[in-house]
């Protein structure tokens, strides 16, 4: 579903974000893309997303590239930052409607997943206020709904979780998981590695724009937890992190 070919990117000022990124993510998987700031998770999915151009590698969503054909690829993938930037001068059922009008869903269509989703976020007593009245959990559960009412192949995401609330954490978990059931694909990045650990079937490690490590989450883990995985895989072991909390008392 999402195949990341020899991917790299580099800023002006020589700077690279991402070295030579090879994954594969295929329909059904929840794959989780870990890394710690700066590693280059956020320049790799704006990347996939055709939000960021790059020069090096390919990506190809569902056999399609980015690169030679975004329009198709963004026909069928969905994306939600991590701070949704939505236009505040619509109100909900509209900003609703207008997604549904650039994807073509139909009117019988969307009127059944907007009454579906809104009411399993909680947010349908709103839908006729502005956006600029919603607070930061309320325009991220407007952006999922969004994303979501094309059903899309592939969902892409950039740390879900923050600001949803913890029904709304669920409620978007048992999303994913139905989602993948029905054939589709999930790429996100997360800094919440338990959430990763128990909702992930794999994942990817990556460290100053490299990869570090991918698999299974049970190759990954083997029978370790995920924490523990990553911190050795930064280069942090149990001595370096007590020494480092004894430095901050």
């Amino acid at each position: 579903m999402l195949k990341i070919k020899n991917f790299s990117k580099t800023y002006k000022g020589n700077k690279r974000a991402v070295s030579n990124l090879n994954l594969e993510i295929e329909a059904g998987d929840i794959y989780g893309f870990i890394g710690h700031n700066g590693a280059g998770k956020t320049t790799t999915i704006k990347a996939v997303v055709g939000i960021l151009d790059f020069e090096e590698g390919d990506i190809l969503i569902d056999g399609i590239s980015v690169k030679e054909n975004p329009l198709k690829c963004k026909e069928i993938l969905a994306y939600i930052p991590d701070n949704p930037d939505l236009p505040e001068y619509l109100t909900g059922i509209q900003y609703l409607n207008f997604m549904a009008d650039i994807f073509k869903v139909s009117k019988e269509i969307r009127k059944e997943r907007i009454g579906k989703y809104t009411a399993l976020f909680e947010i349908e007593g709103v839908l006729g206020d502005l956006i600029s009245s919603y607070s930061h959990g309320m325009k991220q559960k407007l952006a999922i709904i969004g994303a979501l009412i094309h059903k899309p192949k592939l969902l892409v995401l950039d740390e879900p979780f923050v600001g949803l609330d913890p029904r709304a954490s669920v409620v978007l978990k048992e999303m994913m998981h139905q989602m993948c059931e029905e054939g589709a694909a999930i790429f996100f990045s997360t800094h919440v590695l338990d959430v990763a650990e128990k909702l992930c079937n794999k994942a990817a490690i990556i460290k100053e724009g490299e990869l570090v490590a991918a698999g299974t989450m049970q190759e990954l883990t083997n029978g370790e937890s995920l924490e523990s995985v990553f911190m050795e895989v930064l280069g942090y072991g149990k001595t370096d992190m007590e020494a480092d909390c004894a430095a901050t008392v």
